[in-house]
């Protein structure tokens, strides 16, 4: 079958507004990319996180900014990377790529956004019992609140994650520049030269907390039927928020490093310990602005969740709607609204469901945020397995497209940018699944519930059993949208080149 848009397809994007901007744009990245959840996670590896993290900002980050500068300002069709996928490699590919960047989204909000939300409030304001009715309100509302914002009209909704960019920024620089008094006043952690010398053991678990870390600033694509324009945006909104996005994690990862000894890290609670430790040098005050702290995080926690889901959610409304996913009943957009309620709701849904199965896993909190982050971490990196190739075949089968902003190399050396890109995710994908696997390769020790805090047995049941349930989604999601792929729309004029059948 043809990659040309369904009539479905064509009827949605005729509901869309042109409401996003420049300004819109970066910050709704922004609020979506840069993750406050995965100091701490990379922290737990010492002075050498601060190493890797800057490696790849140079050897993955700038590539792979480059590389969907390009794709995203050529290819400007609704639902980005479903697109891209669709047209290189067709249909079936890009409804796998559109299921396992949207499953990410309600499986990170419901499993670890929430729960670093409600360690939040628990560490600096009302202490919330683990397991109690208490602790499932809180995370249940701090869900739907994420959702409902997803839900509100992108005319308005775009302030909300816009707020908490800016917070978390601002977040950012007062706990580094606050690290630095304390350091002068305090001094810090034993650290040497030596301790930032990157490891294999470093490598293997940290990349794909980093690669989660950096990945998403093409996502923004997602939403390109909304922009005003997006050839010109979307280079500007991808370069200028991933070089804001690489400051964001380098200077806080630094900054944890200096004042909390690396034994004492903990990924559900590195920031929370590191801020309440630098936090002393306002004496009385402290513990005032640890509260006011607790209730900005949970805040930009909530508004991070809901960028993403805006982001996602209109990527996976577009592949039901083109005949990709459940018969085209979640590709309807709101005529009202202009938002893509049904996905909306099936996130929240989905998010729910995914914290009630992580609350009933053994284990401490932090071993549980763990393994739940991981197993977002494993389904994003995933659907780069062919977003990444999309992009570069897109360059060699569509080459008199008009490329508003074109990297200034050869095809060959665009594909090399991008096959390096792509052996990074297959790193980070093979360790984040099957983890401590490739350490014995090297003679290195690995204790995988001394690192996990769960049996590997609990753990892969709960990842590759996740999984195993997608891809049996994606099977009958896809087979159940035959009907819509039959009404291809009769004017493929007016859309992005067909692709593969």
């Amino acid at each position: 079958m043809s990659a040309t848009p369904t009539a479905l397809a064509q009827e949605q994007e005729s509901k869309l507004l042109k409401t996003l901007g420049r300004f819109d744009l970066v910050f709704l990245l922004i609020a979506a990319v840069v993750g406050l959840e995965t100091l701490g996670q990379v922290s737990t590896y010492g002075a050498e996180a601060f190493t890797w993290t800057l490696v790849l900002a140079a050897l993955f980050l700038i590539p792979y900014g480059l590389l969907f500068a390009e794709t995203g300002a050529a290819f400007t069709e609704e639902g980005g990377a479903y697109t891209w996928v669709r047209n290189a490699f067709g249909r079936r590919s890009g409804a796998i790529a559109a299921l396992l960047t949207w499953v990410t989204q309600p499986v990170w909000v419901g499993g670890s956004m929430a729960f670093l939300a409600t360690e939040g409030w628990n560490v600096n304001l009302t202490k919330i019992t683990a397991g109690s009715a208490a602790d499932y309100v809180f995370k249940l509302v701090f869900i739907w609140l994420t959702v409902l914002a997803a839900i509100v009209s992108l005319r308005y909704g775009k302030w909300l994650p816009t707020v908490g960019a800016i917070l978390k920024v601002v977040l950012l620089i007062v706990f580094v520049g606050t690290a630095v008094v304390y350091a002068v006043k305090n001094g810090v952690t034993d650290l040497s030269i030596h301790d930032f010398s990157p490891t294999l053991t470093g490598l293997f678990g940290a990349t794909p907390l980093l690669l989660f870390a950096y990945l998403g600033f093409e996502s923004g694509n997602s939403a390109a039927g909304e922009m005003k324009n997006p050839t010109r945006d979307v280079p500007f909104g991808i370069l200028r928020s991933s070089g804001i996005a690489a400051l964001c994690y380098l200077l806080p990862i630094f900054s944890i490093l200096l004042v909390v000894p690396k034994d004492k890290i903990t990924g559900i609670g590195g920031f929370f310990d590191a801020t309440a430790t630098v936090f002393s040098v306002y004496g009385g005050a402290a513990d005032v602005m640890l509260k006011i702290l607790s209730v900005c995080l949970v805040f930009v926690l909530m508004t991070q969740g809901a960028a993403w889901m805006i982001i996602s959610d209109r990527m996976q409304a577009i592949a039901a709607a083109d005949g990709a996913f459940f018969g085209g009943f979640f590709g309807i957009f709101n005529r009202r609204l202009s938002t893509p309620v049904r996905v909306n709701l099936l996130s929240g849904t989905v998010a729910t469901v995914f914290m009630l199965v992580a609350m009933k896993v053994s284990g401490s909190a932090g071993a549980i945020f763990g393994v739940v982050l991981t197993i977002a971490i494993t389904t994003f990196l995933l659907s780069y397995l062919l977003v990444i190739p999309a992009a570069i075949r897109l360059r060699k089968v569509d080459p008199d497209r008009p490329r508003p902003f074109r990297v200034p190399v050869s095809d060959r050396w665009f594909a090399a940018m991008g096959w390096l890109c792509f052996a990074w995710i297959v790193l980070g994908s093979w360790v984040a699944i099957f983890p401590g696997t490739l350490e014995p390769l090297f003679g290195i020790k690995y204790g995988f519930h001394d690192v996990w805090g769960v049996s590997r047995g609990t753990f892969e049941l709960f990842t590759i059993g996740t999984l195993v349930v997608l891809l049996a989604l994606g099977i009958i999601g896809y087979l159940r949208g035959a009907p819509v792929r039959r009404a291809v729309s009769p004017d493929p004029t007016n859309h992005e080149r067909s692709g593969v059948a």
